[in-house]
């Protein structure tokens, strides 16, 4: 027996991961309007979750090979899908998914094995930073300049902010080499390279290069012939701390799961709540546009509002069609008021107006 799920339009919203972290997050949102089913390893820790929400919560291991069936809605995916059981079951009955949890290599081979399934309903690969975020306001400025040569994308990670530990598995990569466009040049860039100091609201950032999906994703949906997204930390000393450890080599020979607790233990240190931050730069023919993303309930937050919107896209629900087959948040065939959503939900988006019309 295999996994099976059939779509039902009343039925409820399936929310794998839907009390960790960020599923808790998702959950909360998506129950003001849709009934919500949970799922996870431990359905015991999801209780009180779903008492508090009105949900049903169900153990769905993705390591157990143990079917699971279910009559759904939709699926939004907030946990590592390893072997893509979740896309698999929500493609073969046509519901509609969001995945808002594969790095670059894994969003690869969705995009593959969803391709090959031919999909009947809407697909959304929203691993772009923050839940598609990213890529979405990133898509607005472009409408805004009519074209996009060139995004930059600043993430601040706050150090005192509330986090899963599957949030720092990019902490896995820090030690493996990934494609990027530069110029319209595909070439490999090391992790925690091309450093510089950046504004990112109201503080300068030491941040440096890291493997996100959207630099995958941006020079082929919008033509993009330059992406680039850096991270740096609230924390200077962290910030100083992972590039000296980068030119020691520590990420090269600490690899494989052996090390994984190490490497993670270096940033996943979950505080009370923090801010999520990230500064977006976008230019076109000279001309660019600034935007800075800030949500004060942090970082988790955010994420969870990106999987919103994303449902709310494969739903057709926020006044769009809804797409066909395979896509990626910058899509959204208006972007510029499917970003503007985010104030909603507590998000800011504050626009630059000195660098409209500057130089790239």
């Amino acid at each position: 027996m295999t996994d099976a799920l059939r779509h039902d339009p009343s039925a409820p919203v399936l929310i794998t991961g839907g009390y960790g972290t960020v599923g808790a997050e998702i959950a909360r949102m998506v129950a003001l309007d849709a009934p919500t089913l949970l799922t996870g390893r431990t359905p015991e820790r999801g209780r009180a979750l779903a008492a508090e929400l009105g949900a049903e919560v169900r153990a769905w291991d993705l390591t157990d090979p143990a079917p699971f069936r279910a009559d759904v809605r939709a699926v939004i995916n907030s946990v590592n899908d390893p072997d893509d059981r979740v896309l698999r079951a929500a493609v073969a009955a046509g519901v509609p998914y969001v995945d808002i949890t594969r790095w670059t290599a894994r969003l690869q081979r969705a995009v593959t094995v969803a391709a090959l399934l031919r999909p009947t309903a809407p697909v959304l690969l929203s691993s772009a930073w923050m839940g598609g975020v990213s890529s979405l306001v990133a898509a607005s400025l472009a409408a805004e300049l009519g074209g996009a040569e060139r995004v930059e994308i600043a993430v601040r990670w706050d150090m005192a902010d509330r986090s899963g530990a599957d949030s720092v598995e990019f902490m896995d990569r820090l030690g493996v080499e990934f494609e990027v466009v530069d110029d319209g040049r595909r070439r490999y860039a090391a992790p925690l390279t091309d450093a510089r100091t950046v504004l990112i609201g109201d503080g300068p950032v030491r941040v440096a290069r890291i493997d996100t999906p959207e630099q995958f994703t941006l020079p082929l949906t919008l033509a993009t012939t330059t992406a680039v997204t850096r991270i740096g930390f609230s924390s200077p000393v962290a910030t100083r701390a992972l590039l000296a450890l980068r030119g020691a080599g520590f990420f090269r020979w600490a690899g494989g799961e052996r090390w994984a607790p190490a490497r993670r233990a270096l940033l996943h240190s979950p505080g009370d709540g923090g801010t999520a931050r990230l500064r977006i730069d976008v230019s076109h023919q000279g001309r660019s546009r600034t935007a800075t993303v800030t949500d004060p309930r942090g970082q988790s937050h955010l994420t969870a509002v990106g999987a919103l919107l994303g449902l709310h896209r494969v739903l057709g629900t926020d006044g769009a069609p809804a797409p066909e087959g395979v896509v990626f948040p910058e899509q959204h065939p208006d972007p510029v008021r499917a970003a503007g959503e985010l104030a909603a939900h507590g998000v800011r988006v504050d626009l630059d107006p000195a660098r409209i019309g500057a130089a790239a």
